[in-house]
């Protein structure tokens, strides 16, 4: 345990549409996104929306992107994640933007 009472750290994500290399149906756009911090709190901006598709693809690689990862690992060299739907071809970029310590015993 560190002196503040934290024993793990967690990186704060941001996944974010990067293109669009088909036609649109769900209503994204390039730039539209969603948030994950303090371990498990997923955010939208105000009056905004996310496919849940493309978010069912993406919620699997979360737990790993929160942790830091040996060099060679491969999901923590590619950072990219697809939708689903071939016909969209929508493509998200899954960015760690900040660090949150917590306490493992406060955890379920």
């Amino acid at each position: 345990m560190t002196h503040d009472g934290t024993d793990m750290e967690l990186y704060d994500l941001r996944v974010v549409v990067d293109r669009i290399e088909g036609r649109s149906v769900c209503g994204m756009h390039v730039g539209d996104e969603f948030t994950v911090t303090d371990s498990n709190e997923l955010r939208l901006p105000d009056g905004k929306h996310f496919c849940f598709y493309a978010l069912s693809a993406a919620v699997p690689l979360i737990p790993a992107k929160q942790r830091s990862l040996p060099a060679g690992d491969w999901l923590e060299r590619d950072s990219e994640v697809a939708c689903p739907d071939p016909e969209e071809r929508l493509i998200m970029r899954i960015e760690r933007t900040g660090i949150t310590r917590l306490r493992s015993e406060d955890l379920t």
